[in-house]
């Protein structure tokens, strides 16, 4: 269990060290000296402002929006979410100053486009210097099939039943596309047609589309804002916000990068429209990476990518030499099961508990999102060396926040409800559907940790 954590999270205070397949065109150390060393802003990725106050030892100050403050106050619990932070408080961090805290960028814009929402500020006291760890959702696959195959029971016969059929099929559709990627071989254009061509079958695919392309326009990008978020030790975050919008219609009301699938022209003129500079570079940066990133998360670090083939493979072979790609296919696929909102908390306390004890282990009271260290950072209800407060804040003409009202709360290590995607897209979830859940942090207690409820905006 353990193993499979470790390698769910990056060190970027440490050379690449997770295993990976072999034949790969670039070595993960290869990627990593290039993003850290000849992209623009790729020295953020070890000396952003967010991974030096994690490894100082200092108290930590974090923003979370809720839209259920009285929920908080009334119950005094405060509830996680689940999403790329497993099991933890989504917030994005903030730098005390003297005109009052100063909201990341990914905070100012959540701020900005969440008007109905209280903030709160966190302060989080650990006990020592925290890990620059951070999990990649990308790389939990062999999390979920581990953690599917240990709970399969709860599922009917006939839901196990349609659950494979389903995974079978979308192998089927998707393994021309899956060979393309292992083979890293084709043109740029063909491949990110193909590419979206096999996102309905496999909604993974998506995920993983939508994190290169946020990758390559955060460490590349040049343009005026991002240097003066760069100056303060930030990547733009806006930068792929504006990107998901424009990419999927209604995306601003249901974020889900399932249906993320731009074809090569339109891919060109979407990263155009958000910065002309980086349009002619894209489509090979896409192949390119993605390909690596497919097979590093798809694949089973023994296996050889040159010799792995999914024509005609079985799903028990593939749950060998491929478990990252079935269980994120598992995961996504459970998540359209009518019984969903009850099966959720058996499959989801059961990874959450996993990753908190990992993160006890490793002294990570405030686990963040390591696809890059972007700010995208939450606060781990069962921490049991750190102190928290929270407060309500208000916010002057200038962004600052300013601590109003104390909150007493308490974390307490319970997933707030969650609801499932539509199946088709342009559906739009029904109230029934969307369930919410209080968000927050306690105020710090004497000798033990809070706990606290919340919603997570991640994929």
């Amino acid at each position: 269990m353990h193993d499979e954590w470790e390698h769910a999270h990056t060190d970027y205070t440490r050379p690449a060290q997770r295993p990976a397949p072999g034949s790969l065109a670039e070595s993960e150390a290869h990627w990593r000296r290039y993003l850290e060393g000849d992209t623009p802003n790729g020295w953020l990725i070890q000396r952003s402002a967010m991974t030096e106050a994690l490894a100082s030892g200092r108290p930590m100050y974090l923003l979370h929006t809720t839209r259920n403050i009285t929920a908080i106050r009334t119950s005094g619990e405060l509830h996680v979410s689940t999403g790329c932070l497993v099991g933890a408080l989504y917030c994005s961090p903030l730098v005390r100053q003297r005109e009052g805290w100063r909201p990341h960028n990914l905070g100012a814009y959540l701020m900005e486009t969440k008007p109905n929402t209280t903030p709160m500020i966190f302060e989080v006291t650990p006990d020592a210097p925290i890990p620059t760890k951070g999990v990649d959702y990308l790389h939990l696959g062999p999390v979920h099939l581990s953690t599917y195959l240990r709970y399969q029971s709860f599922l009917t016969p006939a839901e196990r039943g349609r659950l494979e059929r389903a995974l079978s099929a979308g192998l089927r559709s998707a393994a021309v596309f899956f060979d393309m990627a292992l083979r890293n071989a084709t043109a740029a254009p063909e491949f990110i047609n193909q590419l979206a061509t096999a996102v309905p079958s496999v909604p993974f695919l998506g995920y993983l589309y939508f994190e290169v392309l946020s990758e390559y326009l955060m460490l590349h990008s040049a343009t005026p804002e991002t240097k003066s978020y760069a100056q303060v030790g930030e990547l733009n975050n806006r930068l792929y916000k504006r990107l998901a919008f424009a990419a999927v219609d209604g995306m601003h009301e249901l974020f889900d990068l399932a249906r993320f699938q731009p074809r090569h022209q339109q891919l060109v003129q979407l990263i155009a429209s958000v910065e002309p500079a980086l349009a002619p570079g894209v489509a090979e940066y896409v192949r390119r990476r993605l390909s690596h990133l497919f097979a590093c998360t798809a694949l089973h670090p023994s296996q050889d990518a040159a010799a792995v083939t999914f024509r005609s493979a079985d799903l028990g072979t593939l749950r060998r030499i491929a478990p990252g790609l079935i269980g994120q296919m598992v995961f996504r696929e459970i998540r359209y099961m009518p019984r969903y909102q009850q099966l959720y908390h058996c499959f989801e306390k059961a990874k959450a508990l996993e990753a908190w004890d990992y993160w006890n282990r490793e002294g990570i009271p405030t686990p963040f999102n390591g696809i890059l260290p972007k700010g995208e950072i939450g606060i781990h209800p069962v921490y049991p060396r750190s102190t928290i407060r929270a407060w309500t804040a208000t916010q002057d003409g200038r962004g600052f926040l300013h601590p109003a009202q104390e909150v007493t709360a308490v974390f307490t290590p319970h997933l707030a409800s969650w609801w499932a995607p539509p199946r088709h897209p342009g559906q739009k979830p029904t109230a029934g559907q969307r369930t919410t859940a209080a968000l927050g942090t306690p105020p710090a207690l004497p000798s033990h940790r809070s706990s606290i409820k919340g919603i997570s905006a991640c994929p």
